[in-house]
């Protein structure tokens, strides 16, 4: 399956490709007799701790810094009070909207009903297909993919064809369709040459954790030698060692993460997770704040230098996509250096010797 990111090699190139690709209109007539005001609309704080703890503080940060008018909600995973929200945001004048999708139908009524205010719009970590966002803000999510399966490989190495579980992400979530098709183009290899067995593999639906844990509860019991797991994000792989110490396999079966949650960097020092995928949600923030302030006040944007294609228009989106970093016990202070998370945080009393042990200070 081919990689659907595309770099922008030439300034033709780029020209070319973007005719149709977003809506010229709205960049550049959402900043003309409005005062910048920009409206972010988060999904949920269940899927990941991430959207509470990191982005919206990060974001709000970098508004303020700019000096820049803003609003940001939380849909709670609620679809009404997700277009609820949106609905406020143009009403009070937003001209630039950022949104994280709960599903694709109803982030792209969003998208139009904000894009017939002539109001610029982003997708901010997650695309919305079929939605015709101007832009998307993302990290490299086939890479994030691909790390993790990566990971599992080094994970399991000297293993004998260990049988390996997935349990993927939402089925409605693009980011998940490409972190699958990543971690696939890895473990595929290994299931070709019989290095690896194929096991149990299930999707979940809206990332939830406690089905994630109820899941993978019926893959063990139709699989016991389950050797290692592809868990999407860190939330699920904590549902999964959570059911793996029930069975008093946490530690002897690997499973993979993703978001550097303090959680699974806790349990990553200890041993039950073996990797998880740092995506720095500060810069994250920053990338999409300054995309936005650009829009907002009519500077041209300089920041969306990758065309990534939505499968369901054909059309490639004007993308700012940034590079994720893979971690393992011997990085974790990586994360902490970084400010994704603090040294008190992560090294809380149960967790202090294994940090030491580490070497975070």
């Amino acid at each position: 399956m081919k990689k659907l990111i595309m770099r922008a090699m030439a300034a033709g190139t780029v020209a070319a490709l973007t005719l149709g690709a977003c809506s010229s209109n709205s960049s550049d007539g959402s900043a003309k007799g409005r005062k910048p005001y920009v409206g972010v609309i988060l999904p949920d704080t269940t899927s990941s701790a991430r959207w509470q703890t990191q982005d919206q503080p990060a974001l709000a940060a970098a508004f303020q810094a700019k000096g820049v008018k803003y609003d940001i909600q939380n849909a709670l995973g609620d679809k009404a009070k997700f277009q609820a929200i949106a609905d406020q945001m143009l009403k009070e004048g937003v001209n630039v909207l950022v949104i994280v999708d709960l599903d694709a139908a109803s982030g792209s009524a969003v998208l139009a009903q904000a894009r017939q205010q002539g109001v610029a719009t982003i997708d901010y970590d997650r695309l919305t297909l079929g939605g015709g966002a101007d832009y998307y803000v993302s990290f490299d999510n086939v890479d994030v993919g691909e790390l993790q399966g990566q990971g599992l490989v080094q994970c399991l190495q000297g293993v004998q064809k260990p049988v390996i579980a997935e349990v993927n992400g939402a089925p409605t979530d693009n980011n998940a369709t490409l972190f699958a098709q990543g971690y696939n183009s890895v473990l595929s290899q290994r299931y070709t040459d019989g290095t690896f067995i194929k096991g149990p593999n299930q999707s979940v639906p809206g990332w939830d954790n406690a089905t994630a844990g109820k899941d993978f509860e019926q893959m063990l019991a139709a699989a016991p030698n389950i050797g290692g797991v592809l868990a999407a994000n860190d939330g699920m792989a904590q549902s999964v060692i959570a059911v793996l110490k029930q069975h008093r396999l946490n530690g002897k079966v690997p499973v993979t993460g993703q978001d550097a949650t303090i959680a699974g960097l806790q349990s990553i020092l200890v041993g039950d997770q073996c990797m998880t995928v740092f995506k720095d949600s500060v810069k994250e923030a920053q990338a999409g704040a300054e995309l936005a302030i650009d829009l907002a006040t009519g500077a041209p944007p300089t920041s969306a230098v990758a065309m990534v294609a939505d499968t369901v228009t054909g059309k490639l989106v004007k993308s700012v996509l940034l590079t994720p970093e893979a971690i393992v016990k011997a990085n974790v202070g990586d994360v902490i250096a970084a400010g994704g998370a603090t040294k008190a945080q992560v090294c809380t009393p149960q967790y202090a010797a294994a940090c030491a042990a580490d070497g975070i200070k």
